[in-house]
């Protein structure tokens, strides 16, 4: 009878979250929150834990978040009718990931009892800063972000706080639409509400508390049998930001260690915060944004586990302060979500080891979201407008082909209809494609690359980018598959075409064309195991030439047919020429690179810098990169740190490094 009641409380739960969500994102003003669908509302309990949470539109990596940073900064009593707001990452604990997330909560009573809080959150366009959008790789301090609200009341008993309202709509470049979001949320949060409210007319509080509370155990109950069919023991992998440099990278370090049912992730060696907006904040909790790979694979495994907070419990992760997954104060965070989708990557690099037979090769592990600005002709004014998110292929999985243009951390965001870039904004999209022959190869090839160029139409357009990456390390191959592509970006200006690394601001006069190449994700087992029929319809579909379907599949096609004959000694050759497989397939530049700057020394040297005053930390890692390029490191971590305590001047030498 209970797990009845609990299934039709699920249901309905899930019902009206669902329905919230439409209403914001269908009552939304802008176009990256009305197309491209970055916010969300759900129903969180008393304790911050989500027990309702929608999946069907906006987003989904918030269900593991607790809002109790949140509403327990706020140093007064909830009253019927409150609203508060925030956009503060570090006065919320990581809750805010980035500045331009603005949240809010509204308290929910029955007959006077706080019975639950519904949410939202919304990306707002432009909150403000130094430049328009208000991302940009090149910011390295929060202030340069845009405004701040730390929590603060934006409703009190119903009746809103003006000045706050004002004070957001002066600090950004598009204050109307901006508040034209937020009271879309606002409308999605009041419904809830309602909802609510009829739900404990028919069952009261406390069947109501009951049923998040036997629903958020489920979920915990479903991740811990997920856990416990991993193999017990630790992993380690390793990944990296490329952080728009020529000859570095941010290295990102994870230790998975599965023990029984629970799961423990430590970052300890990842590099300290960098002076760029690719931090992000956890507070040293185990905060989703560390462990997204294992609930993905839980839900995965588990697709009746409910999307609530209990999928969290079985987990502890751990960031420590200072790394550029758990940065301090003021560091910036505005382009973050390529960090989060790296450090995905370094933890799913440790799932591949824990599952037997590995389950997915890298994807494209960006997230490159496209903003414009240009003068307004009638007032001078500023315009922003998002255009597009930018990703790429994933990577081949352990019994399907990876996903064209579309990588899995950020499978949740729409792309947005040409004809609506062309309203809103002077572009004009001259190509929006696949790119042939960009993926993986292997047994399951990974997803194609997506290929965008944009064409200036107005005399002075501004374009950002953030989060591209992998523009020089390959996404990586596994159990004998293949690396995928590279990405790359160029411009073509007056007639000239210019190879660039990277996209911070870029200016574009009338005519201009920015032409962007994601990378491909990567394959998944060796290629000569795939299934020829499989390789021809690639070709028949155009993403694979006849040539390279020979060279790196041993299949056989001539004139659109398969020749199975042929096929079959191409390939028994081949394979007598194939060693075995490697779980790991990084591709030249990430080998050359990790030939030089060896991940083990790089985590131990991390480890003990981290433990130096802030200030000093960026000095000491270019420092101690330069001696490992130099080859002057011992090869051997423990004799490399004793090396270091004995060469570097540190501030506490004495330290254990941890």
């Amino acid at each position: 009878m209970q797990s009845a009641f609990t299934e039709i409380m699920r249901n309905r739960f899930t019902a009206i979250a669902e329905e919230a969500s439409t209403m914001a994102y269908r009552t939304a003003h802008t176009t990256f929150v009305k197309q491209t669908q970055d916010f969300q509302v759900a129903l969180a309990r008393t304790d911050g834990a989500f027990f309702a949470f929608p999946t069907m539109t906006g987003v989904t990596s918030s269900v593991a978040q607790d809002i109790s940073p949140f509403t327990r900064a706020i140093d007064e009593p909830f009253e019927p009718g409150d609203v508060i707001i925030t956009n503060d990452p570090h006065r919320t604990v990581g809750l805010v990931t980035h500045t331009m997330d603005i949240h809010m909560a509204q308290p929910i009573f029955y007959k006077g009892e706080l019975i639950c809080f519904a949410w939202s959150f919304v990306h707002a366009t432009d909150i403000g800063g130094a430049v328009p959008g208000s991302i940009s790789p090149d910011l390295y301090e929060v202030y340069q972000e845009g405004i701040q609200i730390r929590p603060v009341k934006l409703r009190r008993k119903g009746v809103q706080n003006d000045d706050i309202v004002n004070l957001l709509k002066d600090n950004s470049r598009i204050g109307e639409e901006v508040w034209g979001d937020l009271e879309a949320m606002q409308s999605a949060m009041r419904l809830l509400e309602r909802r609510v409210d009829e739900i404990c007319d028919k069952i009261g509080p406390e069947r109501f508390r009951t049923a998040t509370d036997a629903l958020l155990d489920y979920a915990e109950t479903k991740a811990r049998s997920v856990i416990a069919n991993l193999k017990d023991g630790t992993y380690r992998f390793s990944d990296y930001l490329e952080a728009g440099s020529a000859d570095d990278a941010v290295h990102i370090h994870c230790k998975l260690t599965i023990r029984g049912d629970e799961a423990e992730i430590d970052y300890s060696g990842s590099d300290p915060q960098v002076a760029s907006a690719l931090n992000f904040a956890t507070g040293e909790r185990t905060h989703p944004f560390l462990c997204t790979a294992l609930t993905n694979y839980i839900n995965t495994m588990e697709p009746s586990t409910p999307v609530n907070g209990g999928i969290i419990r079985p987990i502890r992760a751990y960031a420590p302060r200072g790394t550029i997954m758990n940065a301090e104060f003021p560091a910036a965070m505005g382009n973050r979500w390529v960090a989060v989708m790296r450090t995905y990557d370094a933890l799913m690099g440790c799932l591949n080891q824990a599952i037997d037979g590995a389950i997915t090769a890298g994807g494209a592990g960006q997230a490159g979201i496209i903003s414009v600005s240009w003068p307004e002709e009638a007032t001078g004014r500023t315009r922003v407008s998002v255009v597009e998110p930018f990703s790429g292929g994933s990577g081949g999985r352990r019994n399907m082909d990876g996903v064209h243009g579309n990588d899995t951390m950020v499978g949740y965001l729409k792309s947005t209809p040409v004809e609506s870039v062309e309203v809103d904004c002077p572009l004009v999209v001259r190509r929006h494609e696949l790119v042939p022959e960009s993926f993986g190869h292997g047994k399951f090839r990974g997803g194609a690359a997506v290929r965008i160029e944009l064409e200036a139409r107005a005399p002075q357009c501004r374009i950002a980018v953030r989060g591209l990456d992998r523009l020089r390390f390959q996404p990586w191959g596994v159990q004998g598959g293949a690396p995928g592509t590279a990405g790359k970006l160029s411009v073509r200006k007056e007639g000239s075409d210019a190879v660039i690394r990277q996209i911070n601001i870029l200016a574009l006069a009338r005519g201009d064309t920015l032409t962007m190449t994601s990378p491909g994700g990567g394959g998944f087992g060796p290629p000569l195991e795939r299934a020829p029929e499989h390789v021809l319809k690639d070709v028949r579909d155009g993403f694979l030439g006849p040539d390279t379907a020979r060279r790196h599949y041993g299949v056989a096609i001539s004139n659109g047919q398969l020749d199975l004959e042929e096929t079959k000694v191409l390939r028994a050759r081949m394979m007598e020429e194939t060693g075995p497989p490697s779980l790991f397939a990084f591709g030249v530049e990430r080998e050359n690179y990790q030939a030089t700057i060896d991940p083990d020394i790089a985590a131990v040297a991390a480890k003990l810098v981290l433990r130096e005053p802030q200030g000093r930390r960026p000095a000491l890692i270019r420092q101690i990169r330069g001696l490992q390029r130099n080859g002057e490191l011992p090869v051997d971590p423990a004799e490399a740190e004793t090396w270091l305590l004995r060469t570097i001047a540190f501030a506490h030498p004495a330290a254990e490094a941890g």
